[in-house]
């Protein structure tokens, strides 16, 4: 097999870690590892640097220096709520962060895997497929989909994964939905969660997987990443719940409107995945085993 030399940006986040780990277990590649942080935050052999990519001179010198065959970007501020607060910086980052790295892929012919989300829709009628229109509703998803938009027109090989709701454990993350549960319920706290927002929460194992499979493929275009199931956020609660053995009673159901949120929120959402599922042979594991999984080795 020849040896690729891959550059995973946003590397100490959820996806970021589970990728890296992936890599360092299963793979000969050659991998470079950024973030905006001083240090990687998980465990590796492979080369870290500190990167910023709302920086454009010092986004391209990583991309120039390193030469990579794939960039696999995990970053992007993702704090909904605080784009609306933040726009400068959603932007900067999101979206001209993007440009710097498509700009960088384009000199040394660089393929760019790039995550985006559902909420470039505005939830009136999901699930949705990758050739449903987009229409945000926040600025969050405004942002994401300026940097899908900066992708298509940059003349490079590329993917666009889209996904939702990602779930999992890694190190020096900010909680997922599922570990906020857990520790809420754990103390015997009420928690409010919303009936009335749908999707297919994404394992983050999975979603490597999904990654993985459009490299091993070699494709490109836009391709959806979730989980199988359709849920609303309040029963994905209940399941959580049931599945760490703790007291759904304290589990609130509200309407989202209720939350009074900063940012609108696309209702229903989620992903349609199955062009991932024919093209790629992808085959995410159920809610139930995930959880599972996550309670098995991350402690009960």
């Amino acid at each position: 097999m020849i040896k690729r030399r891959i550059l995973i940006v946003g590397c100490n986040g959820l996806l970021g870690q589970a990728l890296a780990e992936n890599f360092s277990r299963n793979r000969g590649d050659e991998l470079l590892l950024a973030s905006v942080e001083e240090k990687f935050v998980g465990d590796s052999n492979f080369t870290y640097v500190q990167l910023d990519i709302s920086k454009r001179s010092e986004t391209k010198k990583v991309v120039l220096d390193f030469f990579p065959d794939i960039v696999i970007n995990a970053a992007a501020y993702t704090n909904v709520d605080g784009c609306e607060d933040n726009k400068e910086l959603a932007w900067n980052i999101n979206v001209s962060g993007v440009k710097y790295l498509v700009e960088g892929c384009r000199v040394v012919d660089a393929k760019l895997i790039h995550l985006s989300t559902d909420f470039v829709f505005d939830g009136m009628k999901g699930p949705y497929n990758e050739l449903d229109k987009p229409n945000p509703i926040s600025y969050y998803g405004r942002s994401k989909l300026g940097s899908e938009n900066e992708i298509k027109i940059g003349g490079i090989p590329f993917a666009i994964i889209r996904t939702n709701v990602i779930y999992g454990i890694q190190k020096g993350v900010k909680k997922d939905f599922v570990q906020w549960v857990v520790e809420n319920l754990r103390i015997e706290k009420q928690i409010n969660v919303a009936t009335d927002q749908m999707n297919n929460p994404t394992f983050v194992n999975d979603l490597v997987d999904g990654i993985l499979l459009t490299l091993e493929k070699k494709r490109t275009g836009i391709y959806n990443i979730g989980g199988i199931e359709l849920i609303s956020r309040y029963d994905f609660a209940v399941k959580i719940a049931e599945v760490f053995d703790l007291d759904k009673i304290l589990i609130n159901p509200i309407l989202t409107s209720q939350l009074k949120q900063k940012a609108k929120r696309p209702l229903n959402g989620g992903l349609i995945i199955l062009k991932a599922q024919t093209e790629l042979n992808y085959q995410p594991h159920s809610l139930e085993e995930n959880l599972k999984h996550i309670r098995r080795n991350f402690g009960s």
